[in-house]
């Protein structure tokens, strides 16, 4: 319910070159390794944070409080290939292990990518076939790790 409830950031990349964007679909888990949990996250191709979904092998997902949702609405409507959209944000980006956070999310998970797969347009049910038939590519989903948590949601 958290992503449905709740804004979150995608975020992939160092501190110097990172990409984030708003997601409202996303799942938390277990998979292949019962002492971990999982999360798995799903980004259209077409989207520059894809690029860094594929290249870097950690990612974080932040939720923010509610004062924050024009940020996360701009940052999920802006491209980052079209300029510095954080920078027209409140929020300050902040290094998290190996990847990029924000100071002002509540709640922040570091993930290690351990899988990615991409959807096949035929095997995805309706009405989202017909999307991806007529306007978009089948996204790709990232599983990935849980390796720390920081912060908690009231």
């Amino acid at each position: 319910r958290m992503f449905n409830e709740r804004g979150a950031l995608l975020t992939a990349g160092t501190i110097d070159d990172y990409n984030t964007m708003t997601i409202g679909w996303g799942m938390f888990g277990t998979v292949w390794d019962h002492s971990k949990s999982a999360v798995t996250v799903y980004v259209s191709p077409d989207r520059y944070t894809y690029e860094f979904m594929e290249k870097d092998e950690y990612f974080t997902i932040t939720f923010f409080p509610e004062e924050y949702r024009d940020d996360l609405m701009y940052l999920g409507s802006h491209s980052g290939r079209d300029e510095d959209k954080v920078a027209k944000t409140k929020l300050t980006p902040v290094v998290c292990g190996n990847s990029t956070a924000f100071k002002e999310a509540e709640l922040t998970f570091l993930c290690r990518k351990v899988y990615a797969y991409q959807f096949e347009a035929e095997q995805t049910p309706e009405p989202m076939r017909s999307v991806y038939q007529t306007r978009l590519t089948p996204h790709y989903a990232y599983i990935g790790f849980i390796e720390d948590v920081s912060g908690e949601i009231e």
